[in-house]
């Protein structure tokens, strides 16, 4: 990607805080105990990617609508949006990289997926993001209306940025990366994104990783999980 994503810089990760990043890291560390104490085969790197920029996808969505302010699906422009955002976009694709080891096809499908491009912004695309969690109308026209718009905009980006966090450790741990800069990246990449999601600030990368860790954690912590304790 070329364009220096400077994770190493201590004031980068002043706006997280270093409490959160020590969470994560020992988070990834069960994480990663996990996946050595069970059988698994290798995850195809294709499928890593698309579960990585899918996520992004639905948090870059998200945010054109909340952009607007009038969360009327008429007004989004995705190009208008990242406009203004090129550097913190390129700075979170170096990030991808260099957490997940994502050679130059899996890079690609970024592309592929069209979801950093000009492209039109539907209310059922933001029913999947929301995962259908605030209901479906009826009649279903109403789907598109400002008021249900914003909501699912709202739930979506919680729900994908936690789906984000999640496909970023999951590759990071299929890519062997070092456990306490992996924790350091994700956190800086996981500010971007929420940044991302939400300009007014509603979201953060903390409120990310508590989201996860309720969704995540109680599954590694069961008796019968492989992790060892």
């Amino acid at each position: 990607m070329g364009r220096g994503y400077g994770l190493d810089e201590p004031s980068r990760m002043s706006r997280i805080g270093w409490a959160s990043t020590d969470d994560l890291h020992e988070t990834v560390g069960v994480c990663k105990q996990r996946e050595a104490g069970a059988e698994s085969t290798p995850v195809p790197e294709e499928s890593l990617a698309r579960s990585v920029f899918a996520s992004l996808g639905g948090v870059v969505e998200i945010g054109a609508v909340n952009f607007t302010g009038t969360w009327k699906l008429a007004d989004v422009s995705v190009d208008g949006f990242l406009a203004g955002r090129r550097q913190e976009l390129g700075r979170l694709m170096d990030g991808i990289q260099t957490v997940c080891r994502f050679g130059a096809p899996a890079m690609a499908i970024a592309d592929e997926l069209g979801y950093l491009r000009e492209h039109e912004v539907t209310p059922e695309f933001l029913l999947l993001w929301s995962a259908g969690l605030t209901g479906v109308p009826e009649p279903l026209a109403e789907l598109a209306e400002p008021r249900v718009v914003r909501r699912m905009c709202r739930m979506g980006a919680d729900l994908q940025l936690t789906q984000f966090l999640q496909a970023l450790i999951t590759a990071a741990i299929c890519a062997e990366v070092e456990q306490r800069a992996t924790a350091a990246h994700i956190a800086e990449i996981l500010g971007i994104a929420s940044d991302l999601a939400d300009p007014s600030g509603r979201n953060s990368p903390e409120t990310a990783f508590r989201m996860w860790r309720v969704a995540q954690l109680p599954g590694l912590l069961r008796p019968d999980s492989p992790t060892p304790r």
